[in-house]
Formats: structure tokens, sequence, C-alpha cells
């Protein structure tokens, strides 16, 4: 059973849309939009166990995007397309900090931790942990 409400919605929202059962996604989508400023549309690919901290205030997830197994996504996080190059791959086990912007077809592998406010506009090793803008490692955490 998932932790958080936006986790919950979210799940029957998918599960609403992989069924292609019409009308239900879309007004679930407006649902999170509305009670939980979150763009999160029914066709992402969320892991089990991922959560969004603070209920996901202010997230826009692209609908290509994947998103791993144990991730935390905090408020305000953007994860994104850039210029037609792709939608982020999101491994299992990262951190993403409040503010934060993934943007483009870039992967951030297992275990990685994107700081606050960071811009990733490439990909991001395993274990690596990443700030500023754009995003530099600084250090590996493992």
């Amino acid at each position: 059973m998932e932790k958080n409400s936006l986790m919950r919605v979210y799940r029957l929202m998918h599960k609403l849309d992989s069924k292609r059962i019409p009308v239900l996604p879309g007004l679930l989508m407006r649902y999170i939009r509305v009670v939980y400023a979150c763009d999160l549309p029914p066709q992402t690919v969320i892991g089990e166990g991922s959560l969004f901290i603070h209920n996901g205030l202010g997230c826009v997830i692209n609908p290509n995007a994947v998103i791993g197994k144990n991730v935390r996504i905090y408020q305000n996080v953007s994860i994104v397309g850039r210029n037609n190059r792709g939608a982020p791959v999101i491994e299992d086990d990262v951190f993403i900090g409040p503010g934060a912007c993934i943007l483009g077809g870039v992967r951030i592998k297992k275990g990685a931790k994107i700081g606050a406010n960071a811009v990733v506009i490439n990909d991001v090793e395993s274990y690596s942990i990443v700030v500023g803008i754009p995003a530099q490692k600084i250090s590996k955490s493992k």
C-alpha cells in the first residue's frame, strides 16, 4: 500500500489509463493538478515505493518520463523534456531535492542524489551527488 495519498490517486489513474478506460484518467489528472498542485500525467511510469514528499506540491512531470523504484521527489521538482531531446529516465533509489530541474533525455542512475535547485542537463553516475546550475558532481555517496 502506498504511503501518501498522491501516489494512491496516481496508481488508480495509471491503472485506468493502461486499461484504456475513457474519461476517468483525465478527471483524476485534473484532480491531482487542483488538489496537489502537481502536473502528473497518467502515462508517466513510476516504480513501486517511490514518493512525492509534500504530496508533489509544484512538481511537473513529463508523460514520457520513467521513474524507478524507491525514488524520493521533493516539492517544486521538474522532470521534463528539453528541445525535443527526450524525457528523463530516473533509476531506483534516487533522491531529488526541492526545486531541482531534470531536463531532456538524461539518465539519473541508481542511488544518485540531486541537490536542491540543481539543473541536470547531463547523465548522472550511480551514487553520485550533484549540485548547482548546471549540476556538477561533488562526490560519490557509496
